[in-house]
Order: C-alpha cells, then structure tokens, then sequence
C-alpha cells in the first residue's frame, strides 16, 4: 500500500488531494484540502476526511511551509505507508510536453523558460515542485501540463498569422485548462464506450474559463491560446481582446508592461464588467444593471464561440458544461441554451434545475460532469509508478 499526493499550486493557494493505491485495488481518495493565503502572515490548512474537517493555523508561511504542513497534517492517516509519488498540475509545457513526465533538473529548468507565457500561475507550479522535492526527496514527482491535450490541435488552430519565424520560436495557441478536457473526455468514453468519434464542444467555466472543441477524443480547437488571458471572460481576465487595444493603451494612456499585465489578469472580466465581484453567485444575485450586464456579456461570448468550435469540428453532439459555473450555476447554463434549437440545443428547465447529468431533449446530448483534474493527476502518477 503507498499514498499519492496531488498538489496545485496558486499564487497564494495550494490544493491537495491524497490517494491510497495498492496493486489490484486502484486509486482511492482519501483526504482533499487546501491550504490558503500563502504569503501572508495568517495562512490556514483545511483537511477533509471521511466527512471530517480539521483546520490549523500555519502564520507565516511559504509554498515550502504549505508543504511540510500537509504532510504533518496527513501521516497520522497514512498508517505508516509512505508517500511513492506526487503529482504537480503545471499550467505550461510549452511545445516540449504532450503527456505527464517524471520531473528533474533538467525539466524544472526547461519549465522555467516558460514563465513568461503563464506569469500569473507557473512560478507557484515550480515553487511547489521545488518544496515537494524537499520534502518528499524519495518519491516519484510527475508533472501533467494543462497543455498537453492541446498538442493534438491542427496547424490552423494553433498558429497565429504572424511571420513564421514566431511560430518557430514558440508563439503559438497552446490552450489550457487541458487536465478537465482529458477527465472529461475519459468520462464520455466511460458512459458511453461505443461512441469514440462524438463531436463535442466542453465548456469548462470557472473563475478561469475556456472551451475546447473534441472530436474522436482529441482537441481541435480551444477558446485559450498563447496565454490563459484569450477567449472567454473569466473572473478577473479579459478574454478575446483586439491587440490594437494594447497599442492604445501604451501609446495613449502611457502604460507600462506591469500596469497592463495587471489590468489584464486582474481587473477585467466579470470583476471589470459588474465593478462588483469576480464571483457568479454574487452578480447572479445582484439586483444591479452592472450586474446583469457582465452577465450578458459572458454568456454572449460563450454562446458565440459555441458556433465556431462547432463549426471547427463539422457539427455537434454533446455540449457538456463543467467547472464551478458550468457544474452550479442553473441560470448560465440555461442562457447559453436559450433559443439554441437551430443548433439542435433543447434542455428541459426541470432537469436543468436539479443539475441532472443530461439536462436535454433535443437532438444535442446536454450533460453536466463534474470535473475532476485531481483524479487525472493521480492517474498519471500511478502509472509512473508502475511504469
């Protein structure tokens, strides 16, 4: 019997999730948490288990501390077995990562090239690496990129019309949020094991959203591209936006490289829209026209790249919503399928409300999946193990 450790590393956040593997018997989860406010004085650990919860306070504490703290917090469950493995979500793998890879020196430091295309999230993805190595020196770390499922796109969906030689020097459309498309996908397969060359467009909506259009279970094109700032408005990023807008802005509002990066990544989106919150539950209840407008304006954009990721894979049988929008929100699911019919979109409003796996009746096949990233990395783990 050996435990694996799942971590996913935020800016000032680090998820974890533990599973038990033994031979014969597969992954069982046995402990998610999360520790929070890294970097600041007052950072707390959460531990849920078998319907329990523990929570500490850490104080000052690093991704390192984060760390070790998990692992204080988790042994006493581990019945003296150790930690084989532990598996890193890292955002970007670049053009060099198709699938997991078992991590060292020489990989960390070809990941850290790739700073500047994920600012915001890959420096915390290599700190946690970095603190999991010190803390785990004799277990297996595997890297999954959000990336990699994306590595099949075609030459037109992962180009930019730009000369060439940008192309070669990796400025490309990589798309993210990779590790739920591959749940999901796996998950379609499980449900319906006879149907391999579905056409199907996945909208993964969360604080961070994309979407990513999948035939014969491999990605063809995505809403993402060279960053995770293209397509969709997220909670605090802008989404698709003219690139003559920067040029504006340096020229005419005399701003910076930093002042823009922070503008894009941190104050657009539903936040800069509403000028009330990033998050959908407040703005779905708030009585404010702002509100509704940011709303509006989310589910427009869904709904358009709906039609060309449809139109890039020559038709569309299954629409699955996921992510903590996708899954929760009944209201932004029932907008985006609002007079949808010419598409083949019907829902009942019923099993729309009670979040029901298939909510629809048309000819579309409307499913609500709950993601599971964490699961993926732990699969990839496992077989790095038994590799």
């Amino acid at each position: 019997m050996k435990y694996i450790l799942t971590l996913n590393a935020g800016s000032s956040s680090l998820k974890y999730s533990v599973y038990r593997t033994q031979a014969g018997a597969g992954l069982e989860l046995r402990a998610v948490g999360q520790v929070d406010r890294i970097g600041s004085e007052n950072a707390t650990l959460i531990l849920k288990r078998e319907g329990e919860r523990d929570s500490r306070e850490l104080g000052e504490a690093d991704h390192a501390r984060a760390v070790e703290a998990i692992l204080e917090i988790c042994e006493p469950h581990m019945q003296g077995a150790p930690v084989a493995g532990i598996g890193h979500r890292i955002v970007h793998g670049g053009t060099l990562f198709d699938k997991p890879a078992v991590l060292n020196s020489d990989i960390l430091s070809a990941l850290h090239r790739l700073v500047p295309l994920a600012p915001l999230h890959q420096p915390h993805n290599l700190s946690a690496v970095r603190a999991a190595m010190s803390s785990f020196p004799d277990a297996v770390q595997v890297g999954c990129f959000d990336t990699a499922f994306h590595r099949s796109q075609p030459w037109v969906d992962d180009t930019f019309a730009l000369p060439r030689e940008y192309y070669d020097k990796g400025i490309r459309r990589y798309g993210f949020h990779g590790l739920s498309y591959d749940y999901i996908t796996g998950e379609l397969d499980r449900i319906d094991p006879d149907d391999h060359h579905r056409k199907t467009v996945v909208a993964h909506l969360g604080n961070g959203a994309s979407m990513c259009a999948v035939k014969g279970g491999k990605s063809v094109a995505s809403t993402m591209g060279f960053t995770a700032l293209d397509g969709l408005p997220m909670g605090t990023r802008c989404g698709q936006l003219d690139p003559g807008v920067l040029l504006y802005m340096i020229a005419q509002e005399g701003m910076g490289h930093n002042q823009i990066r922070d503008l894009l990544y941190t104050k657009c989106g539903l936040l800069g829209l509403s000028g009330i919150s990033n998050d959908m539950r407040e703005l779905e209840a708030s009585t404010r026209r702002e509100a509704k407008e940011a709303i509006d304006y989310y589910v427009f954009r869904i709904r358009r790249e709906l039609g060309g990721l449809t139109a890039a894979i020559g038709g569309l049988e299954t629409l699955v919503f996921c992510g903590g929008i996708g899954e929760n929100s009944a209201t932004i699911r029932g907008k985006v399928c609002e007079g949808m019919e010419w598409l083949g979109i019907e829902i009942d409003p019923g099993l729309n409300a009670a979040g029901a796996g298939i909510i629809s009746t048309g000819r579309v096949t409307v499913r609500v999946i709950k993601t599971d990233e964490e699961l993926v990395i732990a699969r990839a783990v496992d077989a790095a193990l038994a590799a």
